[in-house]
């Protein structure tokens, strides 16, 4: 038998209509010089080299994706990675490169939070802010990067399987992929560099015991995201910063 509500990190629950545990946070490790086969399409390459992992408090980690918005370069990922109050801050790394980011919007419920960079990062390149239109249809193929545990950046792909409900939030985005704990916070995309939601939880069973299936992934969709109300935020603390996005 199923029990109906999402076991969360931080021991906070909400009502949903199947059980699921948000993935958590594992420490950081060094990260080796790889190889990229040519199979790879562009989309995948560039959603890879924008992923970068974010170091929570304690040692811990989550992930997150590195997307520009007109001159405001910022970091998504899941709310439960960036759990702090607005203004904190965050390192965010990706291999010997390491920045300071602000938390600037978080929502609790939807699990989704944006922080904003201090300084643009010079050795990767960020993707473009590129939201699907319409809540991702069942088949859709997708791809993310993350850093599961205690593993080295590592590069799903899957599809869309399904929806659920979630109380408060509404329909969420269920994937048949790879999730664990260390990937909340990675950005979901489309093949065509589209962005589908944010990887926030796997599924859980609890019969006979606990059990987590980790090809059952919940992603909060991206069109819960306000862009106009994030950069509002955004414009509060950094006007001059970002000139542009602030127009």
């Amino acid at each position: 038998m199923r029990f109906l509500f999402l076991v969360a990190a931080l021991m906070f629950s909400f009502d949903v209509t199947a059980a699921v545990k948000l993935i958590g946070t594992d420490a950081p490790v060094a990260v080796p010089a790889e190889q990229i086969n040519s199979g790879m399409n562009m989309a995948q390459k560039r959603v890879r080299e924008a992923s970068v992992r974010i170091n929570t408090a304690g040692g811990g980690h989550g992930t997150g994706s590195y997307i520009v918005y007109k001159d405001a370069h910022l970091i998504f990922t899941a709310q439960h990675v960036a759990d702090g109050s607005k203004g904190g801050i965050y390192h965010v790394s990706k291999g010997g490169e390491s920045r300071i980011a602000t938390l600037i919007w978080s929502d609790a419920a939807a699990d989704m939070a944006v922080l904003h960079l201090s300084e643009k990062f010079v050795t990767i390149s960020p993707m473009k802010w590129s939201p699907q239109k319409r809540l991702a249809e069942v088949g859709t193929e997708i791809t993310y990067s993350g850093y599961p545990s205690h593993h080295q950046l590592m590069t799903f792909q899957g599809v869309v399987a399904g929806y659920e409900d979630k109380s408060g939030v509404g329909k969420q985005i269920i994937l048949n992929t790879y999730g664990w704990f260390g990937c909340s916070g990675s950005v979901i995309y489309a093949l065509n560099g589209d962005i589908v939601g944010i990887l926030y939880a796997v599924d859980v069973e609890y019969y006979p015991g606990l059990q987590v299936q980790e090809n059952m992934i919940w992603v909060a969709p991206i069109q819960r995201i306000d862009m106009k109300v994030v950069l509002r935020e955004l414009c509060k603390v950094e006007p001059y910063a970002v000139k542009r996005a602030c127009r």
